[in-house]
């Protein structure tokens, strides 16, 4: 099977998927945009592994490098899939994602949840004022579903019982980070721990507010800042090709 696009966008939390629509509507005006999506069934303790297998072989199919992005737990499936197969990833960006990639939204839940003598609904419905500032896009109820299901459906390395870590460092191919400067999670010195990796096509880039779904928030200014990295590694790459002509 052949395909054929400029980004794919990953999502491995189906229950916040809705989160990620708006960006992607405004990047379509721009380019080819595809979706990807892996679902952790609950008979699985962690199967980011699995995920990366799978992301491979549909993109098997593909005839270049693409570009490929990702917020969140998806993100770190980005970026563990280019790490392996950097050749089949012409640039990676990733929202809301540290330079410690465990640090998910998951991972305050879990601290929290060793902390607080609460039910896990009382403390989603908290984590959902954390993670979306006052003006939430959905009622409580429905986001502390959503965050529910996401624990038990995506592919986090992390339980109530265990922690866990991921390697740190940077990839092959040029990496646009983005965060938002009001991210309870992935907050500005979280974040700003990625430019001990980066190379000189590297681009690390802050939203002024949105809160960890920032990208809900602010479509536009994200899909911006992803429009002019690419359009730069275009630009880049012309001027390589007349100068490798020139020298021909």
């Amino acid at each position: 099977m052949s395909l054929s696009f400029d980004l794919l966008w990953l999502n491995a939390s189906p229950s916040l998927k809705h989160f990620d629509q708006p960006l992607l509507q405004c990047l379509a005006n721009h380019l080819t945009v595809a979706q990807w999506e892996y679902q952790q069934s609950q008979d699985e303790a962690s199967a980011l592994d699995q995920a990366v297998v799978l992301l491979h072989d549909y993109l098997k199919g593909q005839p270049r490098p693409i570009h490929l992005g990702g917020h969140g737990m998806s993100g770190v499936l980005g970026l563990t899939y280019a790490r392996r197969y950097p050749e089949r990833v012409r640039s990676l960006t990733l929202l809301a994602v540290a330079a410690q990639p465990a640090v998910t939204w998951q991972t305050h839940y879990y601290v929290q949840r060793q902390l607080i003598a609460c039910s896990r609904q009382q403390l989603l419905a908290c984590t959902t004022r954390s993670l979306f500032g006052r003006q939430l896009p959905y009622a409580v109820k429905a986001l502390v579903t959503s965050l529910s299901r996401d624990l038990e459906e995506s592919p986090s390395p992390h339980s109530l019982f265990k922690l866990a870590t991921l390697p740190r460092g940077g990839v092959m191919m040029p990496l646009l980070v983005c965060g938002s400067k009001n991210d309870p999670v992935v907050h500005p010195p979280v974040l700003q721990e990625w430019l001990s990796y980066f190379k000189s096509d590297d681009t690390l880039w802050q939203c002024p507010d949105g809160h960890h779904f920032f990208h809900y928030f602010q479509p536009q200014l994200v899909g911006e800042q992803m429009l002019r990295f690419w359009r730069c590694l275009e630009a880049q790459q012309m001027l390589m090709r007349k100068a490798l002509h020139r020298d021909a």
